[in-house]
């Protein structure tokens, strides 16, 4: 739906505001006009039902509304005195329609100075859950959000079962596209098992302004851009709409930022023609393959040095010469195995497989593979460049999907001989709508990023995680699953990663004993 869409909808609800509640407003002293303007008349009905002005914004965050609706209808007949079980379950099942039935045949006396403490034990713990669960929302939806790292796309750097803080304010908070949806919980409800949200209607995208931008080298959160099955009920392998915020979280590196041109040879990345500098805190890890004396490691052994993505031990391809192939190890670690004393020559893997067709842009004419990229451009916001049948297929699902509408696609590209167009009409150029990234994992061999899949819109970012406050080896023992040396380090910064876990349970125990004095004084006076 277009913001146009929106404001006729806002407007009808006005509507059916004041037609269900302007008896309501002259029993309480107020004009029966004040129901039917937009946002006054929220702010007239918290002064009328005795809660906080401040409650008119929480009616109009996504997600969180859908909660606040309820409260307001509740509290809007506790007002009048009507404040039994079955008024309260009346105006919930209805929708709030059941404010009609009272607003035009029940009496109306407007309790001005009514207690706002609930009447019963029941009364009290629904209220405290209800709050909860709004306050929970927000810092959720447009704050910090949990996330936990499943792959091992980023291994080494951050490891799975890593528990991260995802700052939603670096980036601007995004409002859900998504308005009707079970709070805090993603594309499905837990135990359950079934769809967490509402296809229809959808907002348009709108982003609160952030401290920063996306920057190159930045790990990012963003919804996977080609998912398109829910895990729940569809496992079908087809296509399935789905909402951008519904969609998989995702967690890479970003390599390149908008007007970047990229490339990759032989497993190195390249911007703008010079090598990626990356942090210190980034742990690349490639495939290698070792030629050795013979000896042998064990699992124990390897995971010592720091390899622990999957190894083979034999004799290389056609010879009797035996050898160690890796799947996944940082240059420190292969230091580590040529200490040994064993590795007589160490060569670095290099997928080659353009022919596979599997990788971006999949025409067959650029001939892409998983560690070499011809040089192509990351698009910009504002930028215009030509289109050609030679290069469309780099921007062919930007403009169809991304900067169309992606539950109805509105834009179609098709080629006629060696011309490209775009809804019938000859594309010779093109100008982009929004910026776009390159996201990669710094396991380079056991990631499945950009090289596969492509671009990752503006509109697909959800934040930048900071801060990783619990860390589990699941391949551990329950005694030693704690990764101990990773609770309350930041995920960003210079040096390498410091554990704030002791300052942290200092802090905590410092605010109890505080507390604790604070109490016994207030008790004694």
């Amino acid at each position: 739906m277009s913001w146009t869409g929106w404001i006729i909808l806002f407007i009808i609800l006005q509507i059916v505001h004041g037609a269900g509640t302007w008896k309501f407003y002259k029993a309480a002293g107020r004009q029966p006009w004040e129901a039917f303007v937009p946002i006054y008349n929220s702010v007239i009905l918290m002064k009328i039902i005795n809660r906080p002005v401040w409650w008119t914004i929480l009616l109009f965050l996504p997600v969180v509304n859908l909660i606040m609706f309820i409260v307001i209808w509740v509290e809007t007949l506790r007002a009048f005195g009507y404040n039994n079980a079955k008024d309260t379950a009346l105006v919930v099942l209805t929708g709030g329609l059941y404010l009609y039935y009272v607003n035009y045949t029940q009496p109306l006396v407007h309790i001005k100075d009514r207690s706002l403490k609930p009447r019963t034990a029941a009364g009290e713990w629904t209220s405290s859950i209800l709050f909860a669960v709004v306050a929970a929302t927000i810092v959720h939806t447009y704050v910090m959000q949990p996330f936990i790292i499943p792959t091992p796309s980023l291994e080494k750097t951050l490891l799975t079962g890593d528990f991260l803080f995802v700052s939603k304010f670096h980036y601007g908070p995004r409002f859900p596209m998504t308005p009707i949806a079970a709070p805090m919980v993603h594309d499905t409800i837990p135990v359950l098992r079934v769809k967490s949200y509402l296809d229809r209607p959808q907002l348009p995208y709108l982003r609160l302004p952030g401290v920063s931008d996306v920057k190159r080298n930045d790990i990012v959160v963003f919804n996977w851009p080609v998912d398109s099955v829910n895990a729940f009920p569809y496992n079908d392998g087809k296509y399935h709409y789905k909402p951008i915020d519904k969609k998989s979280n995702y967690v890479k590196r970003c390599v390149g930022v908008p007007g970047d041109t990229l490339s990759m040879v032989d497993g190195k990345v390249y911007i703008n023609g010079e090598p990626l500098q990356l942090p210190e805190r980034a742990k690349l890890q490639h495939s290698f393959l070792l030629e050795t004396k013979g000896g042998q490691y064990t699992p124990e052994q390897m995971a010592d040095y720091g390899i622990t993505d999957g190894f083979q031990q034999g004799q290389l391809t056609g010879t009797n010469t035996p050898g160690l192939s890796i799947k996944a190890a940082t240059d420190e670690a292969i230091e580590k195995l040529k200490a040994t004393g064993n590795v007589v020559s160490v060569e670095q893997t290099v997928f080659n497989d353009a022919a596979s067709q599997r990788y971006f842009p999949y025409d067959g004419m650029v001939g892409n593979s998983y560690d070499n990229i011809k040089p192509f451009l990351i698009p910009e916001k504002g930028m215009t460049t030509p289109i050609t049948y030679k290069n469309i297929d780099y921007y062919r699902r930007i403009i169809e999907e991304y900067e169309g509408s992606e539950m109805e696609i509105s834009n179609t590209i098709n080629l006629r001989g060696n011309s490209v167009y775009l809804n019938g009409a000859p594309l010779t150029e093109y100008t982009f709508k929004q910026d776009y990234f390159w996201l990669m994992g710094d396991n380079r061999h056991n990631s499945e990023d950009s090289r596969i899949w492509g671009y990752v819109p503006e509109t697909h970012v959800v934040g930048k995680p900071v801060f990783v406050w619990m860390s589990l080896d699941w391949t551990k023992g329950i005694t030693n699953m704690v990764r101990w040396d990773r609770l309350f380090t930041t995920v960003n910064g210079d040096g390498q990663p410091t554990s704030y876990f002791v300052y942290f349970v200092v802090l905590l125990a410092g605010y109890f004993v505080v507390r604790k004095i604070m109490k016994n004084r207030k008790a004694k006076k």
